[in-house]
């Protein structure tokens, strides 16, 4: 398979970084020859120096027969118009990343059905609901849902008290309809057995049905469960601007800080009952003070820049924070911000990724959520007739070790598996697989050796 990426600054390396991982041939077009020499020099993909709304660049045979197009430049304009002269020059698929927020909640359909783009990516946006779920999910440090909500992960931190440590997972006992799948230690990422245990500042990640997970959060693992009442953010930006609808529509009250007036003044005019919008610097120790910051439950740190999200959320902790969460651009920064203490890292351009992975291994899989900056990946796979999974017992298909099947949802009712569950042609599961090893473990349900659409 062979993929164009128009636009080479941070999401689209991010996203040709990922799909060469895969295997996939990936071109990169950019007009800025700077723009491609960070890709030339890391990646191993190729690269053409030409403008992407170029119609003789199009014309291009390493361009045009690609089954895949991506337009991600920081122009929404720019993009569309790039897959509209795709699908004009026969390329099959095309995805468009989409900035404007009032674009893509007033008018996405409109540009999915007119102008023919398969799948419209707005970053922010996928952020801002990635934060929400957190949020308003207890002891979470990542959330997400499959199967149409049937089935959730969530991810927490084993503290020093938690009722969870060192105890083999063959004798603990967790609910009914939770799995727990995997264990973030030492950099690491481990599918447990039944000896193992979670280990204090191990990151357990359990998956299981939505309301399930909702009590198993509140009542084993968060030790305040008092609701989500007081959020600070620091940043006025698109994903600020995003999230802060959800956290008043749920009842939230919210303070935002931001030191451009201009961005501080639009966000004003979006908040409504006891929220508000505070003019002035987030590093300001005596304005974090006078604005409550210790009495907040959660500081959200969303500034353009990752040095000083970090700086102001380990600032926030030590003024009495309780939770930080911080977005970053960097998505090397992503382990190295959890290791010294930040609660949440965010990463735009990885959940986006995630995203477009899960377009481009159609072939069976219908979603794809990358984990620990891509260590890891939870895959959300329909099962096809005939393969080398369906209709045995998962303790007689002796699946690769890198991988662990933990939910699936058959004629639209959820079931944690165990050894004796055999798996049908049409049900929807959910694995858990280590990096590299996703392909592999993906055709052992879709009979796929190469993901294609």
């Amino acid at each position: 398979m062979r993929v164009v990426i128009i636009g080479a600054g941070k999401l689209g390396y991010t996203i040709a970084e990922l799909l060469s991982s895969e295997g996939i041939e990936v071109v990169v077009v950019d007009k800025d020859e700077n723009q491609l020499t960070a890709v030339k020099e890391t990646l191993d993909v190729m690269t053409i120096n030409k403008s992407g709304t170029n119609p003789i660049t199009l014309d291009d045979p390493d361009i045009n027969r690609a089954e895949i197009f991506i337009a991600v430049t920081s122009t929404d304009e720019v993009n569309m118009v790039a897959c509209i002269l795709a699908k004009k020059h026969g390329i099959k698929h095309t995805i468009a990343r989409i900035r404007d927020m009032q674009f893509m909640s007033e008018a996405r359909e409109y540009v999915k059905k007119n102008f023919d783009i398969d799948l419209l990516l707005n970053p922010e946006l996928i952020a801002a609901n990635e934060i929400y779920r957190i949020l308003t999910t207890p002891a979470a440090l990542n959330v997400d849902d499959f199967a149409d909500g049937k089935i959730r992960l969530f991810e927490t931190k084993i503290h020093r008290r938690s009722q969870l440590a060192d105890i083999p997972l063959k004798n603990l006992k967790l609910p009914a309809g939770i799995l727990a799948g995997l264990i973030h230690r030492d950099h690491r990422m481990i599918i447990p057995h039944g000896d193992d245990s979670f280990q204090v500042h191990d990151n357990a990640y359990f998956i299981g049905f939505p309301s399930a997970i909702e009590k198993f959060s509140a009542n084993l693992v968060q030790q305040d469960t008092r609701p989500l009442e007081k959020v600070l953010i620091i940043g006025a930006g698109r994903i600020a601007r995003a999230l802060v609808g959800q956290l008043i529509n749920a009842g939230i009250s919210v303070k935002v800080i931001e030191k451009d007036r201009e961005r501080c003044e639009q966000m004003a005019e979006l908040l409504t009952g006891d929220s508000i919008a505070i003019y002035g610097d987030g590093t300001n120790v005596d304005l974090l003070a006078e604005e409550g910051i210790a009495s907040a439950d959660v500081v959200v740190c969303l500034t353009e820049d990752d040095r000083l999200n970090l700086m102001m959320a380990l600032l926030a902790k030590h003024m009495g924070a309780k939770k930080t969460v911080v977005r970053v651009y960097r998505t090397e920064y992503v382990e190295l911000i959890e290791t010294v203490g930040v609660d949440v890292v965010i990463s735009a351009r990885l959940l986006s990724a995630s995203e477009v992975l899960a377009f481009v291994r159609r072939g069976g899989v219908t979603r794809v959520s990358i984990l620990e900056g891509a260590k890891a990946e939870a895959v959300e796979v329909i099962v096809k007739k005939g393969t080398k999974a369906e209709g045995k017992k998962l303790m007689e298909v002796k699946l690769p070790k890198s991988c662990l099947v933990c939910a699936y949802v058959r004629k639209g009712v959820a079931a944690i598996p165990n050894g004796h569950t055999i798996l049908l042609d049409g049900d929807r599961i959910i694995l858990f697989c280590l990096r590299g090893s996703a392909q592999e473990v993906v055709s052992w349900f879709t009979n796929e050796q190469r993901f294609i659409v």
